[in-house]
């Protein structure tokens, strides 16, 4: 009988693993919404975001989507490129800060001056769905911070839907984060009015 070391089997492992990922067929894609057209007024201040809450479908590496019998699905080879927490939380607090003239900036707060307002959202469906479509619901919370904070605390449910352009076709990887990008345009929006 012939005996494996584990040389032999690690050699093995490498080259099964080598064969299985080859950086051609991957994929990667961001979140990056368009650039804000207009302005609105200043509303926040300086404020504090946390960390964007997803479902974990959303938060995976992999990009999920919706087929027709209603399962999500992912495939290894089309992968965000971020963490996507991380991602939508410097898009949103971008997109604000942009459309608004407000100072929004992802937690930890960096600046000398203490923000003025904290702002929390939770995503309770981000998918691409088998309806053609991307869906962003949730709810965003706006409360008071700092010495000089005014106002009091905001509530906002919200639901987003933002039509993929398929042409009766699947949707691809590329046109998923395209149309979730567009989708946290407008809820960056919204959050900058507080609407």
């Amino acid at each position: 009988m012939k005996r494996f070391t584990f040389t032999s089997l690690l050699g093995v492992a490498l080259l099964a693993l080598g064969a299985c990922s080859d950086p051609l067929d991957t994929a990667q894609y961001t979140i990056t919404p368009p650039t804000p057209q207009g302005s609105v007024p200043n509303r926040l201040g300086r404020a504090e975001m946390r960390e964007v809450s997803l479902p974990q479908y959303a938060s995976g590496q992999e990009i999920a989507y919706q087929t027709a019998d209603g399962a999500l699905r992912s495939s290894p080879d089309n992968l965000w490129a971020d963490d996507q927490r991380r991602a939508v939380t410097l898009a949103l607090a971008r997109q604000i800060s942009e459309l608004s003239g407000a100072t929004v900036v992802a937690e930890p707060w960096p600046l000398a001056s203490e923000p003025q307002r904290r702002i929390e959202v939770r995503i309770e469906r981000f998918l691409a769905a088998a309806d053609n479509a991307v869906h962003l619901d949730g709810v965003y919370y706006v409360s008071p911070a700092g010495y000089d904070a005014q106002g009091g605390d905001v509530v906002r449910p919200f639901a987003i839907t933002v039509p993929m352009q398929t042409d009766g076709k699947q949707a691809t990887p590329g046109l998923i984060a395209r149309t979730q990008s567009q989708a946290l345009a407008v809820l960056a929006s919204k959050m900058a009015q507080l609407q």
